[in-house]
Parts: C-alpha cells; structure tokens; sequence
C-alpha cells in the first residue's frame, strides 16, 4: 500500500488545527455551540487553504457521536473515523470540475429527499462550485434555497466571481485567505519535527516564499525534498529544487544598479545566464529584493520579510540610491517581458542600462550651449519692442547681431526632411539625435531595436555612401543590433527621419575621444572609421 502524502497525512482533524482562518473556524465553532449551523455554505479562497478540509470537519462535528454536533469532532467515535476514512455514507463529496451537468445535479436533487443513513445530517460538499454550468446551476438554486432540514450544502470554489449571484446569496459566504508564511513555517517545523526532518529554518521560510499562501504547495515541496535528500535538508539544496539563485547575486545587480556601475551589472547577469539558471525566477528575487529596498528608502522596514542582516544591506544601499532611482528600477525590472526566448539576457541588460541613464541623466548639470541659443535672442527681442526709438549705445553697436538658429538649436520639422546639402548627413543626424528617436515610425517604439538605439554610448560617427556608421561604446549593444530583425528596425528609423533609405553598420568604440569630437563641432568630417 502507498504511503500518504504529506498533505493527505497532515490535513487537520478539528478546527482548531486549520491554519490561518480563525474568522472561518471561530464562527462555524460558535455556530456548532449555539446549534445555529446553516443549510449552505460557500467557501471562496485560494488553493490549498483549506476549504475542502474545513467542509470535512464541519460534516464530522455535526454528525459527531460524542459531542452531539455541539462544539469540536471528537475523531474517536465511530462516525467521525468513518468520515476521516471517506467511507461515510451520509457525508457525498462531488468534483464540480468532472460533474457539472445538469443530468448530476438533478441526480443530486433527488437523492436529497432520502433521510440520513447513519448520521444526523447528509452533507454535500460541492468542490469547485463555479465550475457548474449555468443550466445546472439554476437547477441547484431551489434544493440550495430550502432543502430538507437533514441536508448541509458545502460548496468551495477558488474563483468567486464565476458563481452565480442568486446562489452566492442562498449561502453564509466566507472568504479563505492566503496564508501568512510564518503560519506555514510554523506548520512545517510541526511536520518536520513528527517526521524526524532535520531543515534550517532559513530553508523553511524559502519553502514558504515560494508556496505564495497555499500550505498543501507548502507541504508537497517538503515532501519532495525529504524524498530525494533524505532526513537532512541544506538551504542549498531547497534553492537547487525552487530553481533559485540565491539571494547574493540579486543583491549584487542591485548593487550595481545603485552604483550606476553598468559593466559589473552585465557582467553578473550573464554569469548567471552562463550557469544555466533560470532567468525569469533570477528576475522574480531582484524584483523582490527592489521592492525590499523602495520599502526601507520609505521608512517601511518592519513590511520587509527578510533577515535582519539583508535589511541592514539595504539600508545601505538606500542611503545610496535616490527615491526616483528606486522606483524607476522597480517599474522596469517588475514590466520585464521575456517573450519566447527565456534564455536572453537582453530584457535584464536593457533594465538595467536604462536605470542607469536615468540616474546619470537626472545628475548631470545643464549644457552650457543653451546660453548663446537662448538668451541673446531674449534680450535683442526686448531691445527692439521696449525701445524702438531710442539710438544705439556704442555697447550695442559694438555687439554682433544674433546668431541665427542652425540646426543645433532649431526645433526639428514634423516630419523627416533631407539635409539641405550633400555630405552634411552626418552632421544633421549627430545634431538630432533625439529627434530620430522621437520621430520614430509607431511600429518601432517598442522595439528592441529602439531600445538599443536610445541606450547610452551609442552615436552615428560617418556617414559613407549611404552607410550610416554607428559606435557603441558596449559589444553587447553592437552584437544585438547587429542581428537582421533589429539591424532591420534600425534602418527604417533612420531611413524614415532621413527620407531616403540607408543602411547601418556598427563599430565597437570603447571610449569617448574628445579631440575627434571636438573637431567634429569645428566642421571636420570622419573619412574612414576603424572597426574592432
């Protein structure tokens, strides 16, 4: 014979033991000692709360022979074991999953009008509830509504909002909640303890993250790991079986993120590419760990469920980084997409870069060429309106008259123009940079493409025979753009704002050279460009 499962083994025998609804298990307890039990009940919760469980004890309690269905079950007399066993015959549990036709339910209604076999009550207890049809449903309401005084309806169901109103209100509703992981920890170190587990409690609270409020997922992955590690359980070998990377690494991405330190960032996410884990759970712990640290920057510490030596990381690491810093991270690590290919570590190094511009950019003090374009042009337009009469002192006879907007302070044309004189490509789009990626087709907006073009160290450096040449300052850009569907993208961007077509070719460029950009300002022009 197969041994029990864990959660079949360990599923609670009275009230008292279901954890984490004492709003469910006190009301139905007072109800028993008042003799006030309802004709129906719906459970709503999600899985592995106890719903079905809760139904069971009810059904033993009412039917108890010890208790006379005035308080607890006493699990000891003979109809509370044949219910524990599933060989009751008074107490029918129903899959609404596999039996949810009309031709059941009024099988069901039928059966209804013969009195209890052996206990006090029949009782139905109707598992996932919502997934009657609606003819078969209508045909419950009136049996639900008034049914024989011997008869208990118990219905569960994980998804509310698919059940019909009119039954919904036939029903003393209660809600299951999600529970708490130090309950399911504390219900763990039970189990372990009965069954002679020897786990760290840091590799208890792991298991209970990951269960998300659902105890019997809990209590499964317990078992799984008790079945292939044997008695002992290392916390290593509970994040091998979760497919969890581990705290450090995320804390480490984090660190850099803070850091505006872009080259150690990727350096760590590819390293854990590289080892093969998964990359959607490495993205659900820096999530986690950001959402941790947006919490300890705003004085919300005690809602962090970490260690207190994580804690104290990210109070250090909060000291560090910006509200604004914190936040944007959160929103673009928490938005990420990774599509078909779950294996790219483009989405994470695309997160992270952005944050980083996003600190540098907020940093980083205003352009000084904004003075010559803006105010001469503000004061020589005041002079003229104020005093239109008045003669010329020698200082504003010595004064050059304004310099005419050129394409550097102009605001771009709606639309893509070509640059007024051949050769002058280059110029025009190093000057408009920003406008390229403004004006950018609808269908290219969100792109990875356009993500790479609007990254950081990325520049048109010459233009040859209608071959842009792009630098990037980091390979990794230079290779992602450089594959046909992005490079693709790419072209019609530049194509579109140019109004000509064009093709791209990329060079990696390491560091910025300020004489040749200086030169560049002065009117020379690139000739040829050296590709590493």
């Amino acid at each position: 014979m197969a041994a029990q499962v864990f959660y079949r083994k360990w599923r609670p025998q009275t009230l008292a033991e279901v954890v984490g609804q004492e709003h469910v298990t006190q009301t139905l307890l007072n109800a028993l000692k008042s003799r006030r039990v309802a004709h129906a009940y719906l459970f709503c919760g999600p899985r592995g709360t106890g719903k079905t469980s809760t139904g069971r004890i009810l059904a033993k309690a009412v039917n108890c022979l010890t208790t006379d269905g005035n308080g607890e079950p006493c699990n000891t007399c003979p109809m509370c074991q044949a219910i524990t066993e599933g060989r009751a015959l008074d107490v029918i549990e129903i899959d609404a999953a596999s039996n949810r036709g009309i031709d059941e339910i009024r099988d069901l209604r039928e059966r209804t009008n013969y009195a209890p076999s052996q206990g006090r009550y029949k009782v139905y207890i109707i598992d996932e509830v919502h997934m009657l049809t609606k003819e078969a449903s209508n045909a419950l309401l009136k049996t639900l509504e008034e049914p024989p005084p011997y008869v208990i309806f118990i219905l569960a169901t994980t998804e509310a909002h698919k059940v019909l109103p009119t039954m919904i209100s036939r029903c003393q509703h209660f809600d299951f909640r999600r529970i708490a992981q130090k309950d399911i920890v504390s219900r763990l170190t039970h189990i372990c303890s009965s069954e002679d587990i020897k786990i760290e409690p840091e590799a208890l609270r792991l298991i209970a993250r990951s269960a998300t409020g659902s105890l019997r997922d809990a209590e499964n992955i317990l078992e799984q790991l008790n079945t292939y590690y044997g008695s002992e359980v290392k916390l290593e070998q509970v994040q091998a079986t979760l497919g969890i990377t581990g705290d450090k690494r995320a804390k480490e991405v984090i660190k850099h993120i803070v850091d505006n330190d872009i080259a150690g960032g990727i350096a760590t996410i590819n390293s854990i590419n590289s080892e093969g884990l998964d990359l959607r759970q490495f993205n659900r712990e820096l999530v986690e760990y950001l959402r941790g640290l947006l919490l300890v920057k705003t004085g919300s510490s005690e809602a962090v469920d970490f260690t207190a030596e994580d804690i104290a990381e990210l109070e250090v690491l909060a000291a560090k980084a910006s509200l604004t810093q914190i936040l944007k991270a959160v929103k673009l690590f928490g938005q990420l997409e990774f599509g078909f290919d779950s294996y790219s570590t483009l989405p994470l190094e695309l997160a992270l870069v952005d944050c980083t511009l996003t600190s540098e950019e907020t940093r980083k003090p205003p352009t000084k060429l904004a003075e010559p374009e803006i105010r001469p042009v503000v004061k020589a337009a005041k002079t003229e309106t104020t005093k239109p009469t008045s003669s010329p002192t020698p200082d504003t006879v010595a004064a050059p008259p304004p310099p005419k907007p050129d394409a550097v302070t102009s605001p771009p044309p709606e639309t893509p123009v070509t640059p007024p004189q051949p050769g002058g490509e280059i110029e025009y789009l190093r000057q408009n940079w920003k406008q390229v990626i403004e004006q950018a087709p609808e269908d290219t907006k969100r792109t990875p493409a356009m993500a790479i073009l609007r990254s950081a160290g990325v520049k048109p450096v010459a233009f040859e025979d209608d071959n842009l040449v792009l630098a990037f300052r980091y390979p990794l850009h230079k290779e992602n753009l450089e594959k046909p569907q992005n490079q693709e993208i790419a072209e019609k961007i530049i194509s579109s704002f140019l109004g000509r077509p064009c093709h791209i070719r990329c060079v990696h460029k390491p560091e910025d050279n300020h004489l040749v950009e200086a030169a560049l300002k002065m009117g020379a022009q690139i000739t040829s460009v050296e590709e590493k």
